[in-house]
């Protein structure tokens, strides 16, 4: 049956999710599937999409706020990546670019070295992912710096590979049991003004969270003629979608040229479009030294690249290598993918309609006690759930109660850090399809609100 929304958004609804093919699958995952996630949220079996509507294996749709863990930029089988991946598919699939050559790749490299920020020549080391980008960046920054330590920040999340994990600090459960880790990575507090680790306020803070830095980390135990790079996520994505202040960005490369010390970015996820810019790092005024992009990269195929100035790829042939990184199927729809971000203005769609849901959510922020924080740029929007407004309280509960709900009602939308929410759409997403989901979600608030 179809239920005809106010907000003019039309969904397909068959059974009460999960249903039972739903269920069914969720068996049979459990008895040969390696568990993730998936528990924690909700037992949503994905079957087709298009745009920003998702369709589970029951025929039930929902508006997609969450992008495939924030994959799909240009939403669901945009029919301009499907062709191109069509295309290629029918050409070539994979022959291995770092033993022989690819047109695709080196196409995708320039069209990088003109996109990202910069006025002067990159070079790009393309892999299969986000983690797999993140291992190259420590290993070239080692090779060109000569120098074996690393500064990375608390909340981050970088991957899980061991070498990405080392980097990794938003929650305990991704690094029990694993270490020893790659030795060599120091961690210091990331700008998390609603939450500052100092007990601190802007603008009187002065940026202490900077200060602190060399004040007490390279003056005291991490000698900083040692340090290769530091590597941070513009915006923190699994740490709880946290926008830092206007001037971090700046103030930390500043420091950190004064000591030659590489300034890598990882923009996984706040990258290719998703704020509004193409890269997060361009809203802050800094041009950093080397990014590490993946996820909306891809356009849906698994694709990573580390991208930095080019002096600083002169490690010897063979240092580091990859047999399915940037395969001319994943190029050629990254390719299109970018066409598409640039033919359909999603950039200034991401900012318009992002601007939007973040009025509307400031808006049930200032009537809701459980409603802390709205933050965000563009659609990386992030709405942190709290107890009550005095004591700040984390209620992670709330914030898994919301979105288990929001599903029910036709949205798809998933948790970050310990009790934030994320909302996250392809940037295709119209203002109707827009104003459904935050209705969904006030509703859901209010109902959260109510049973605590």
């Amino acid at each position: 049956m179809n239920t005809e929304q106010k907000s003019k958004v039309s969904l397909k609804r068959v059974v009460d999710p999960p249903g039972p093919k739903a269920k069914a699958i969720v068996e049979r995952d459990k008895k040969f599937l390696s568990p993730y996630n998936r528990p924690y949220y909700y037992p949503f079996v994905v079957e087709k999409g298009k745009g920003c509507i998702i369709e589970d294996i029951d025929g039930n749709e929902y508006v997609d706020f969450n992008s495939g863990l924030g994959a799909m930029n240009v939403g669901h089988c945009h029919p301009e990546v499907v062709k191109a991946i069509a295309k290629q598919s029918e050409r070539l699939l994979h022959y291995s670019y770092t033993d022989f050559y690819y047109r695709h790749a080196v196409e995708l490299a320039e069209k990088l070295n003109e996109i990202t920020p910069g006025d002067y020549t990159k070079k790009v080391f393309f892999s299969g992912s986000g983690a797999e980008s993140i291992e190259a960046f420590a290993k070239v920054s080692r090779w060109h710096s000569k120098r074996p330590l690393f500064l990375a920040y608390t909340g981050a999340f970088h991957g899980r590979s061991m070498g990405a994990l080392s980097f990794t600090a938003s929650s305990i459960v991704q690094k029990a049991r694993y270490f020893p880790t790659m030795p060599g990575v120091y961690h210091v507090p990331f700008a998390y003004c609603y939450r500052c680790p100092y007990k601190q306020t802007l603008p009187d803070c002065n940026y202490w969270c900077v200060d602190f830095i060399e004040d007490f980390v390279l003056k005291k135990y991490v000698p900083p003629q040692e340090v290769a790079a530091s590597l941070i996520e513009t915006i923190q994505g699994e740490g709880g979608y946290v926008v830092p202040p206007p001037e971090y960005h700046k103030r930390l490369k500043k420091l950190y040229d004064k000591y030659g010390i590489l300034f890598g970015v990882d923009e996984v996820q706040c990258g290719m479009g998703r704020t509004g810019k193409w890269w997060a790092i361009e809203h802050f005024g800094v041009v950093p030294d080397i990014i590490c992009s993946s996820k909306a990269l891809g356009g849906g195929i698994s694709l990573g690249a580390t991208i930095g100035r080019a002096e600083i790829f002169d490690w010897d042939a063979g240092s580091h290598c990859t047999t399915l990184g940037g395969t001319p199927v994943a190029c050629e729809a990254s390719l299109a993918t970018i066409r598409v971000i640039e033919k359909e203005k999603l950039m200034e769609n991401a900012t318009r309609i992002g601007d939007h849901i973040m009025k509307r959510m400031r808006e049930v922020m200032e009537t809701s006690d459980i409603v802390g924080d709205v933050r965000g740029k563009g659609l990386m929007i992030g709405v942190e759930i709290i107890k009550d407004k005095k004591s700040k309280a984390k209620f992670g509960v709330g914030a898994h109660d919301i979105i288990h709900k929001a599903w029910k009602k036709g949205v798809v939308a998933i948790g970050a850090g310990e009790n934030c929410f994320r909302i996250a759409p392809p940037l295709v997403i119209t203002k109707d399809q827009a104003d459904f989901g935050v209705d969904v979600l006030t509703e859901c608030i209010k109902e959260v609100e109510k049973e605590r």
